[in-house]
């Protein structure tokens, strides 16, 4: 008889040894090789038998329904998956706790169930919690007959109650409470994730349910188990926002049948989850105009362009290191911008802090912000104000030279549509953009022109 061995995990990213490391060999985590028991081969092929395997098939032969998808009520969240769930697909939905993931999950399923069987499966919270959440939600609104709970970890039991079932979508909150009678190690492991996300994915395949999983993240913003299932699954979602501020990004950073890294953006409501039509206008909306240290960026998240504020704040340091604080931009290329704002064009910022925000909670990791966050800097230095109707695109380079950036166009196109008169832009030896009906392009080649356009006497 074989007997169950112990192995060591990393619990960020799933690589295992046979002995105790302080340090994981491959991702360098501290302190993350944690035992497991790892049940007998023998077990593990309980599982699946040899009249269940698929055999080969001539791709020729094969009917293509990649148009087919499920409609999903929640436009945002359709424009995140690429229109639609596709049959048989698994989608793990990650965030912080509190974040709003069990919300949305369940108002897509609540909404979803209209045109079919849904089941929502939760291991965290009882039947009462889940009607009392719906009832908060959709008010006196009658929920569909359609939707049923299973309030359930143990695996085996979940995948007996969809089979009976055969709901259209199947959501399971949370992966990490679900585990397998055969496997020694407890929910949550490394173990435990990814035999049931192994499960979930043979189920999704085998019946075409399209099945939502909820995963929790770690203090890096990992979703905990991790690696592994990642690579298992067909969609990664990340729900990001600042708790306390109302905006939640629905961020896509893999999807096998649709564009990566695009963006859906939700308010939190006391109704739940709200979709924001227009990003731009929500985040510009609370805007001071004519307030030193403000500069509009026009970003881009996956194909969408927003329109964001970006605010700058110096103060002469009462410290021998100045203080250099960055929320919602990358700390290292605002440390980038400032030692080029010193050397390139002559600011004195040495002895002052400096303070850089994206309103709205929002975070910005692409380029195309530098020549806004070091516009909102000088503004704030020199006290003077950036005309209201004045955006700003363009990468900072070390040389102090502008850098032209990705979908110009469509950056343009947005900045018009909420009524802005002027845009600097880079000025790239291809020829200039197009402008927008009622748009002046103003392209500058350095930061020292472009600030000298955008804040006279700089």
């Amino acid at each position: 008889m074989t007997r169950s061995k112990t192995q060591y995990v990393c619990q960020q990213c799933g690589r295992t040894a046979a002995k105790p490391l302080g340090r994981c060999p491959q991702c360098g985590a501290w302190n993350s090789m944690l035992a497991e028991t790892v049940a007998p081969p023998a077990a593990r092929r309980r599982s699946g038998s040899a009249a269940s395997r698929s055999q080969p098939v001539r791709l020729s032969q094969i009917e293509g329904q990649a148009d087919e998808r499920l409609h999903l009520p929640i436009e945002e969240f359709a424009r995140v998956l690429g229109g639609g769930v596709v049959p048989g697909s698994v989608v793990l939905v990650g965030g912080e706790p509190g974040i709003g993931k069990s919300t949305l999950l369940l108002q897509t399923a609540v909404r979803m169930a209209a045109a079919g069987p849904v089941l929502y499966v939760s291991g965290e919270e009882s039947e009462r919690q889940i009607k009392a959440r719906a009832e908060r939600l959709f008010g006196g609104q009658a929920v569909s007959e359609n939707l049923y709970l299973l309030t359930e970890t143990d695996l085996e039991a979940i995948l007996d109650a969809a089979q009976r079932l055969g709901p259209r979508l199947m959501v399971v909150d949370s992966i990490q409470t679900v585990y397998l009678a055969e496997i020694d190690s407890g929910a949550g492991s490394i173990s435990q994730v990814r035999e049931a996300a192994a499960r979930f994915q043979a189920l999704a395949k085998s019946s075409g349910m399209a099945i939502f999983l909820v995963g929790h993240v770690t203090k890096e913003g990992a979703i905990a188990g991790p690696r592994v299932l990642e690579h298992i699954v067909d969609t990664v979602l990340y729900l990001e926002g600042d708790p306390f501020h109302a905006y939640r990004l629905l961020r896509s950073v893999k999807n096998r049948f649709g564009a990566t890294s695009e963006v859906g953006v939700f308010e939190m409501q006391a109704s739940g989850m709200a979709e924001v039509a227009n990003p731009s206008e929500a985040f510009l909306e609370e805007r001071v105009v004519h307030a030193p240290g403000s500069a509009i960026a026009v970003t881009v998240e996956g194909t969408r362009p927003l329109l964001v504020e970006i605010q700058g704040l110096t103060s002469a340091t009462a410290f021998g290191n100045p203080r250099r604080t960055a929320n919602g931009v990358d700390f290292n290329r605002m440390l980038l911008t400032i030692a080029v704002l010193t050397r390139r064009v002559g600011l004195k910022l040495a002895e002052q802090d400096v303070f850089v925000n994206v309103v709205g909670g929002l975070r910005i990791e692409e380029p195309a912000a530098d020549l806004a966050v070091a516009v909102a800097i000088a503004s704030s230095l020199q006290d003077r104000a950036v005309p209201a109707d004045m955006a700003f695109i363009g990468e900072v380079g070390l040389s102090g030279e502008i850098r032209a950036v990705a979908q110009l166009p469509a950056r343009l196109r947005e900045a018009a549509k909420l009524g802005f008169r002027r845009v600097i832009i880079p000025r790239t030896p291809r020829g200039e953009a197009v402008a927008p009906n009622g748009l002046e392009l103003i392209p500058a080649r350095s930061l020292r022109e472009a600030l000298t356009l955008g804040l006279p006497g700089v």
